[in-house]
């Protein structure tokens, strides 16, 4: 029998420096829910390490996957994000996403790619306290929450913010 969410599937998005939980908790609590995840990297079976040392192999290039292909992608902060916006492939994944009106979740940093893909302007976002001048100057409006969504836009602040983070998105899914 197959999980109830087994034909459904979420792209993370990995480079190097990603923070561990913000990588590892969503991949885990997603696959859990039964959908399929795929660790999207700027270079397919390539391996990243996090900040503290602990790798994780992309299974898929950006270049070689579509927005079309995911109900939702999931950007994990760290100092990750910095690198995966300078490579033009993961960006336009994640713009294209934008466009479709599909789940985008970041958190920490990772609204640095959502900047980078120019989908703030006018929405209701949080990350990480040191991003906000650049959220707001991309045109997004700050709020200090555990979690915010403003429609398929979702964001929270740390890892301790995780378990809210993750109830938001699963509940976008519709698994709630």
């Amino acid at each position: 029998m197959k999980p109830k969410n087994s034909a459904r599937r979420v792209a993370v998005l990995v480079e190097k420096f990603y923070e561990d939980l913000e990588l590892w908790y969503p991949v885990l609590r997603l696959r859990e829910a039964g959908f399929e995840v795929q660790l999207v990297g700027p270079k397919a079976g390539e391996s990243y390490a996090s900040k503290h040392g602990y790798p994780c192999k992309s299974e898929v290039a950006a270049a070689d996957v579509k927005a079309s292909d995911f109900e939702a992608v999931i950007i994990p902060g760290g100092y990750s994000p910095d690198h995966m916006r300078r490579c033009q492939p993961m960006v336009e994944l994640v713009t294209e996403a934008a466009k479709q009106g599909k789940i985008l979740a970041a958190i920490c940093h990772g609204p640095w790619m959502l900047c980078s893909a120019h989908c703030l302007k006018g929405k209701k976002t949080t990350g990480f306290f040191a991003i906000r001048d650049d959220v707001e100057n991309a045109g997004g409006v700050w709020e200090d929450a555990a979690v915010v969504r403003d429609g398929n836009i979702i964001t929270s602040r740390t890892p301790d913010d995780l378990p809210a983070f993750m109830a938001c998105i699963l509940e976008a899914l519709g698994t709630h």
